[in-house]
């Protein structure tokens, strides 16, 4: 039977959802999986549960394509994006339905391969451990600032060709554009046009003096036949791959470390077998993933667990939340290195999978085995509680300080 969700709506905005939105998104997944709620300021309808989750993602009438909504219809995702810069946020594989983005995923996955992800394993390897070794001698650091962060950015900039003197602001401004706050709508718009201006530099330079690297690759192909890949794509395509190439990264890294440190038996069984480091990554990205919700607008009415959503509505398909579902996961608020990870959702599912996926897990996996063969003592400085989490539209932790031990 097919119902209107219910009437109360709780809001995704409220302290509720960032202290501990887990038990929050529990109970909705179990008393409402699909249900109303507010998400800055915004009224949605939130999905929790895994099957119904999965099924959304894979459902093409639900779209991320703000060109098909109509007038005054926003998603969350554009919220404090400027009209006039707008367009290069919205032209890459993840914010454009079929045919474009058939079109897009392919230029991309062409040049964006297993191959050339395997190849940068070493490359990966020599930075981790460059960075382990700036903090020989220091008892203590914050993870994130020394470790979590600067490879990320580093590998990314690398793959795109991005100078090392301009990943200090790319980074501050890939990081407030990623702010969730009604309050600092100012600063997003900020980082947007900022984003933008780099990414048009960025490509004027590499077209003047190109090299081995990714970007080059496409703006070969745009030169080549801009019907393949306009202006506005080029320059949309290398800014998700840019934001999302690192910041989901610095995200994994961090939580990987974190949740070993609070889960010494987990900890310990990856100590004695290293061979478990791939599986505990991908219980980092089912247990605590970076992207906790996808967005996406209805281009007609449909219904989903029995829930009738009208045309033009704004979906919110929380894969944090189907991710501890017990209907998928076996004791699922419980993180398990050796457990069949399976089908989460941390990285979509369908057509919009992250293409990114690969090099993410291969960074996790390369900086998790470093870090702790470099300091089998590592602990956290502070009680668990006060770590610092960041308010955004990737869940992350803002400051990691641990102890390196020896």
């Amino acid at each position: 039977m097919t119902t209107d969700a219910h009437t109360a709506v709780p809001s995704l905005d409220s302290d509720l959802f960032h202290i501990d939105q887990y038990e929050a998104y529990a109970a909705l997944r179990e008393r409402e999986p699909v249900s109303k709620v507010s998400f800055i300021g915004r009224e949605a309808f939130l999905i929790t549960r895994h099957a119904e989750a999965k099924a959304a993602l894979g459902d093409l009438r639900l779209s991320n394509d703000f060109k098909k909504q109509p007038p005054g219809v926003e998603l969350p995702t554009y919220h404090g994006i400027p009209e006039d810069v707008r367009p290069y946020f919205a032209n890459n594989m993840g914010s454009n339905d079929p045919p474009a983005h058939t079109r897009l995923r392919r230029l991309v996955s062409r040049e964006f391969t297993a191959r050339r992800v395997e190849s940068m394993r070493t490359r990966v390897a020599q930075l981790a451990e460059h960075l382990l070794d700036g903090l020989a001698g220091e008892r203590e650091t914050d993870l994130v600032e020394r470790f979590a962060y600067p490879l990320p950015i580093t590998v990314i900039s690398e793959l795109l060709g991005v100078e090392e003197r301009y990943q200090g602001d790319f980074g501050r401004w890939s990081n407030e554009f990623l702010v969730i706050d009604a309050d600092r709508v100012e600063q997003r718009e900020h980082a947007a046009r900022a984003l933008v201006g780099f990414i048009l530099e960025l490509v004027d330079r590499r077209r003047a003096d190109p090299g081995s690297d990714l970007l080059s690759a496409l703006i070969h192909v745009h030169d080549e036949d801009e019907d393949r890949l306009s202006t506005d794509e080029l320059a949309s395509v290398v800014l998700i791959l840019l934001i999302a190439g690192f910041e989901t990264s610095v995200s994994l890294i961090a939580m990987a470390t974190y949740l070993l440190l609070t889960h010494p038996g987990e900890l310990a069984k990856v100590r004695a077998d290293p061979s478990l480091v791939p599986n505990a990554v991908d219980e980092v990205l089912r247990f605590l993933g970076p992207a906790e919700i996808t967005t996406r607008g209805t281009l007609e009415p449909v219904e989903i667990g029995g829930v009738h959503i009208p045309a033009h509505s704004t979906v919110l398909i929380a894969g944090a939340a189907a991710n501890r579902d017990p209907r998928r996961f076996p004791d699922p608020e419980r993180f398990d290195v050796t457990r069949d990870t399976g089908g989460h959702l941390s990285f979509g599912h369908g057509i919009h999978f992250c293409v990114g996926g690969p090099l993410a897990r291969l960074e996790g996996e390369i900086a998790l085995r470093a870090l702790l063969n470099r300091f089998p003592g590592l602990d956290l400085a502070i009680p668990a509680e006060q770590v610092r989490w960041r308010r955004s539209f990737l869940r992350g932790i803002e400051s990691l300080p641990v102890r390196l031990g020896r």
